[in-house]
């Protein structure tokens, strides 16, 4: 039987701090700003897929270690804990690429209670994490554009979200204002795959550590 992560009222707690505050995409009974502390958000593992392609890949967001996060605690009944993790890894995780590890952590609510919920933490092991680096972040951002539609459009939803939510991230509004000034450079050139550029992003690409890597995609 299924060991499941249920806090000690019995409920399992969902901790989203990306796409999955706008479209969670499961059954729950509520939903509170919570902070999560020793982890936070940043766009730290690449997309071949969902957010980017594999000649121009794209960035998602994880939990990385150090420093605090703030996002939407789900609080989804005992009898849907079984399915909702179910849904949940096959999200996170798809097509068997391991990039994010499961983790029952524990959050503060806004109502001030402490629980412990599950959060999914970028696996810094996998050849898919990619290191702090604000130029190649930028830059894959203003470009990349896969399967779930652009990587910029992830972003900005993240932003406005938390914002409108009274949880705004600095760091996410910094960058996004770096990828719309790096986007209208690239409209004013009109030459958004010149060569010059080419060259540029494939350096930035080989100094934060993609080169030849075989990652998961995750939107």
């Amino acid at each position: 039987m299924q060991h499941l992560p249920l806090d000690a009222d019995g409920h399992l707690y969902v901790f989203a701090y990306g796409s999955l505050i706008w479209r969670p995409g499961f059954d729950h009974q509520g939903a509170e700003p919570a902070l999560l502390r020793g982890y936070h958000r940043r766009f730290c593992l690449w997309s071949r897929m969902y957010r980017g392609t594999p000649e121009v890949p794209g960035l998602v967001l994880g939990l990385d270690r150090g420093g605090a996060c703030r996002g939407v605690a789900f609080r989804v009944v005992a009898s849907h804990a079984a399915a909702v993790l179910e849904y949940l890894d096959a999200r996170e995780n798809p097509n068997g690429f391991y990039v994010y590890e499961r983790r029952l952590l524990p959050l503060s609510l806004a109502s001030g209670r402490q629980v412990r919920g599950i959060a999914y933490v970028a696996d810094r092991r996998h050849p898919s994490y990619a290191r702090p680096c604000e130029d190649s972040t930028v830059a894959a951002i203003a470009r990349g554009h896969g399967q779930a539609g652009p990587n910029r459009e992830y972003l900005l939803n993240t932003a406005a979200h938390l914002r409108a939510m009274g949880l705004p991230d600095r760091r996410l509004e910094r960058l996004a204002r770096l990828v719309e000034e790096e986007q209208r450079l690239i409209h004013r050139s009109g030459l958004p795959a010149s060569a010059d550029q080419t060259q540029d992003d494939q350096r930035l690409i080989h100094r934060s550590g993609l080169s030849g890597l075989r990652g998961s995609d995750a939107g």
